[in-house]
């Protein structure tokens, strides 16, 4: 293991001398690239030097055990008593740590909030959401662009489409993806009934340019006028845009913003991600062993969590995780959740890896 950890703390150096020379700090896109990676491996280096130093006083406390004196060798003993079961523990922690990142973790993110089922209050529980997901966000250090707001005609959102920039975002946010479904009385409720009503977010990771290996000529681009919602400019112009990738036939347009350059961004970026899914789905089926994810695939059709506010309760139903505390988790407290469902994945992980 501390070879391991060597090789990644070597890493960590060479990362952080490139984060000092002036060609990569001129050149910001490729500065923020690094600087990402070299964040991602700041846990990793303190456990590092934790675990150097634990087996450093081990050493020393077992040499200690060889004076004749026996108060040293009491004094080594008590010393070995507390330091084992604090190596034990650091080394299931750093055997999570040195699990492999997907390197999509580090990307930034798409992420949209559509409301479902439910009508007028799912357009409210959207919004909800939507402030939810703000103080997160906040409370991360990380920044949003807003590409499309689309809002409900009794208050909250019909859909939400933001950019959002900052470190490991896809990495968390990727467990968002999918159907949340809430349970109250409606604010147009008169006889306090409970309703259930539902919103769906979708967290689509942004990849670079020279991250996408789809070719030119495989592409059939069309372009054409946004119906419904969005104003008179929208539906004069040919501002949405569709991909289609020939030898798949899979297809991907974009019509949330009025400008048809960022709908070609996005619609890339939707492209890319089902083609990817669709090379996912047959690694997969070729490795028998292999099960389907704990925590979902991401499809916005998957139930993934229910909000009661009658009881305080949320319920997350990849893991089984209930919580009584969603005045909290609805300001924006979903830094657990989301740490509980990397947990599972990453047992997930090592689950496959020992299988192997």
């Amino acid at each position: 293991m501390l070879d391991k950890l060597e090789a990644i703390y070597n890493k960590f150096i060479q990362l952080e001398e490139r984060l000092a020379d002036p060609s990569i700090i001129s050149d910001m896109k490729n500065f923020t690239k690094i600087n990402k990676e070299y964040k991602g491996l700041q846990p990793v280096v303190e456990a590092y030097h934790e675990y150097k130093t634990i087996i450093g006083n081990i050493a020393d406390a077992k040499e200690m055990q060889k004076d004749e004196d026996p108060e040293m060798k009491a004094m080594a003993k008590a010393e070995l008593e507390t330091l084992e079961p604090a190596l034990e523990e650091l080394e299931a922690k750093v055997k999570i740590l040195i699990i492999p990142k997907d390197p999509i973790d580090s990307k930034d993110v798409i992420f949209e909030i559509r409301s479902g089922a439910g009508g007028d209050e799912a357009s409210i529980f959207a919004g909800d959401l939507y402030r939810m997901y703000t103080k997160y966000f906040e409370s991360q250090n990380w920044k949003t662009e807003a590409v499309d707001i689309n809002e409900g005609s009794v208050g909250g959102y019909n859909k939400i489409v933001l950019e959002v920039y900052g470190n490991d975002v896809y990495g968390k946010l990727k467990f968002e993806s999918g159907a949340h479904r809430v349970q109250r009385v409606p604010k147009t409720e008169s006889q306090g009934r409970v309703h259930t009503s539902a919103a769906t977010v979708a967290a689509i990771p942004i990849f670079d340019v020279e991250d996408i290996n789809i070719r030119k000529d495989e592409l059939r681009t069309d372009t054409f006028r946004a119906s419904g919602a969005g104003g008179q400019h929208v539906n004069k112009t040919e501002s949405g845009v569709r991909f289609t990738h020939l030898p798949t036939g899979i297809s991907a347009e974009s019509t949330d913003s009025r400008s048809q350059h960022k709908n070609r961004d996005i619609a890339m970026q939707r492209l890319y991600v089902k083609v990817r899914e669709v090379q996912k789905e047959k690694q997969y089926a070729e490795q028998k062993e292999r099960r389907k994810s704990l925590v979902g695939t991401g499809d916005r059709s998957d139930k993934i969590r229910t909000y009661n506010f009658p009881q305080n309760r949320l319920t997350d139903h990849r893991i089984g995780l209930t919580l009584y505390n969603l005045d909290k988790v609805i300001e924006g407290d979903i830094g657990g959740i989301i740490e509980a469902l990397q947990v599972a994945e990453n047992a997930e992980k090592m689950q496959s890896t020992d299988s192997i």
